[in-house]
């Protein structure tokens, strides 16, 4: 089995390295100054909150690889029925479970999301996270220990009560760390429309995840924004954050739209 935790580590480790890495030197350094209209904010991460970060990741990635040997083992014992059947139902159903999955973590998180959040357990599960309160491309996977087992897990158990082909779960895993490190960039790129407001509003925007981190409170849906506007938990200055964020940095927001505040 070590040569699976192995093998993991670095499928994992380099998927998260390209993106986060990418993100951070195409946004922060070499388009830094056309795109700094589209800053969030005007502060920007020291090197050592991106060095610990970086750490706190590979940790959670050797946490992903330990569980991944567990499915494997799982996998071996005939565990995982489901997914072997589902490799059989053609083209259109591994569409439709990648699809799938993705809109049941997304549910999955808001609510892991929101539990994290009470007082008795942040502490223990989620207080890494926060620790970037103005998050950085590397933030992605800086996870306590407890998150990280949190995240994995859906991984793990979904196969279990939904048949998906097991060629679903790279692209699936391609999906979370390309939309994470986005959501993580500090730049908005999601283009506005004439009225200002995101096109595809149905799907979060730098702006919408950046505001979760200044004011832990808002904004717990990862993907979509569905479960923050069907449970009242969207910030209510969100499109008014990210119409300014499309226009120009917080340095000089307009009347009406008070500066990000600290956690």
């Amino acid at each position: 089995m070590g040569h699976i935790w192995w093998s993991n580590i670095v499928v994992d480790l380099r998927r998260y390295i390209v993106f986060a890495v990418a993100v951070w030197l195409v946004l922060w350094v070499v388009l830094r100054v056309p795109l700094r209209g589209r800053k969030i904010r005007e502060d920007t991460p020291p090197p050592r909150q991106l060095a610990v970060e970086f750490l706190y990741s590979v940790r959670s990635i050797a946490i992903f690889s330990t569980v991944g040997v567990g499915i494997a083992l799982l996998q071996r014992a005939g565990l995982y029925p489901l997914a072997k059947v589902a490799e059989s139902w053609g083209p259109a159903w591994f569409a439709a479970s990648l699809i799938l999955m993705i809109v049941g973590q997304d549910a999955y998180i808001y609510w892991t999301h929101r539990w994290m959040h009470r007082p008795r357990w942040f502490r223990a599960f989620h207080r890494r996270h926060h620790r970037s309160n103005n998050p950085s491309p590397f933030t992605a996977y800086s996870f306590d220990f407890g998150e990280a087992l949190l995240m994995v897990a859906f991984v793990a158990a979904w196969p279990l009560i939904v048949p998906t082909p097991w060629g679903v779960v790279p692209l699936f895993m391609f999906h979370q760390i390309f939309r994470n490190t986005l959501l993580h960039a500090g730049y908005e790129l999601t283009p506005p429309r004439a009225d200002g407001r995101p096109w595809f509003g149905w799907l979060t925007t730098t702006t919408h995840h950046d505001l979760h981190h200044a004011q832990a409170g808002w904004n717990y849906a990862p993907w979509f924004t569905w479960w923050d506007r069907w449970m009242g938990t969207e910030h209510p200055e969100y499109l008014a954050r990210y119409a300014a964020a499309v226009r120009r940095t917080f340095k000089a927001p307009e009347a009406g739209i008070p500066e990000l505040q600290e956690a």
